[in-house]
């Protein structure tokens, strides 16, 4: 078991009065860089309790968007099963159920109504899947509009992190929601915690300077906002790998960064794992809607964010954090539009620090 520390490391959201604090996972590879292996580590240990405590049974994972698309990718391929993810996206042509998390800067989340409606008789249990969970009351709105939709459902919780207090947790066993985590928290004093911090971080902000990047468009996509076989699924990203090492020479001698895009994180960690299997010093992390504050208290993960545009959609601001040195950058995006703000804005922070760069476009 990991301890707390590893697992856990306290923010300071950004003017969300809701919740004031973040719990950022350094070893998530969403906001913090981190060794792809390592997480990938991680998520097979939370699959492993999945595995023992539904060994028999036919699921459907459902992984939260935007930070648990990876942790959710990864379970779903390991267990074996359906896989879909909530997003925020627009799809075209499709109908939703819309639910809410409510502390979240970003509050509508949804899933596909038609591809639920395709396998939910196909299925023993729905799970779930978190990076954290704290009251568990997002989770509820969803297996509330299900069971509203499709009677009687069987549902599962997994998260690397469950913060649940005692009534929560007694909520959730007379409904037979069963729960599986990595590490039990007490989030009380963790507002008090982002409180003590100061935001004296450095701050960018966005620059969207006409720059030359090199572009690699990868067919075979598949769209985990859509409902998937697990291991087609992971047949996909295999693909896409053995496709773009085709144009990339990797070295053992250099550093490696492999960065995913919002919903779509799972493709970079498992290209970074495998560009870190050949030798190389690889980390892995992700842009986000998240702002959080930065600082450079001791203790505190986050110390330079850039602020970007989306490259789903140029109005929308996304940031990272914490971009380094490396040899080499690659970004992975499921994007299909061609959002110049979106692009420009990456490449410009990430160019910052480093010079040669491969924007990989899995359409």
């Amino acid at each position: 078991m990991h301890i707390e520390s590893n697992l856990v490391a306290v923010a300071k959201r950004e003017n969300n009065k809701k919740r004031s604090y973040l719990i950022v996972n350094p070893l998530q590879g969403k906001h913090v860089p981190v060794s792809p292996g390592k997480s990938l580590e991680i998520f097979e240990m939370l699959a492993n309790k999945v595995k023992l405590a539904y060994e028999d049974e036919k699921i459907l994972f459902i992984g939260f968007a935007e930070t648990a698309t990876a942790i959710g990718s990864h379970i779903a391929i390991s267990v074996g099963g359906k896989y879909i993810q909530t997003t925020r996206e627009i799809i075209e042509d499709v109908n939703y159920l819309f639910f809410s998390e409510a502390h979240s800067h970003a509050t509508e989340q949804k899933l596909v109504k038609e591809d639920i409606e395709s396998v939910i008789d196909e299925v023993d249990r729905v799970v779930f899947v978190e990076d954290e969970v704290t009251t568990g009351n997002t989770i509820l709105n969803i297996v509330n509009i299900l069971k509203e939709n499709y009677g009687d459902i069987r549902f599962g919780v997994a998260s690397i992190i469950n913060g649940m207090d005692e009534e929560s947790k007694k909520i959730y066993q007379d409904m037979n929601i069963d729960c599986h985590y990595l590490l039990k928290t007490n989030n009380n004093e963790y507002a008090d915690i982002a409180e003590g911090f100061t935001c004296n971080g450095k701050y960018v902000v966005p620059n969207f300077d006409v720059v030359e990047v090199s572009t690699l468009v990868i067919d075979g996509h598949m769209d985990a906002r859509r409902v998937q076989n697990a291991d087609e699924y992971l047949v996909a990203v295999e693909n896409l790998w053995d496709k773009l090492k085709q144009s990339i020479n990797v070295d053992s001698s250099k550093t490696y960064l492999v960065i995913g895009t919002e919903e779509c994180m799972y493709p970079a960690i498992y290209i970074g794992k495998q560009i870190e299997e050949t030798g190389c010093y690889v980390r892995t992390h992700s842009t986000t809607r998240s702002p959080i504050s930065v600082s450079n208290d001791e203790g505190y993960p986050l110390h330079t964010r850039y602020e970007l545009r989306s490259l789903y959609d140029d109005e929308r601001v996304t940031f990272i954090y914490n971009l380094d040195k490396y040899d080499e950058v690659i970004i992975v995006t499921d994007s299909k539009l061609q959002e110049i703000k979106g692009e420009y804005s990456v490449v410009n922070a990430i160019g910052i620090s480093n010079e040669k760069l491969t924007l990989v476009r899995w359409s």
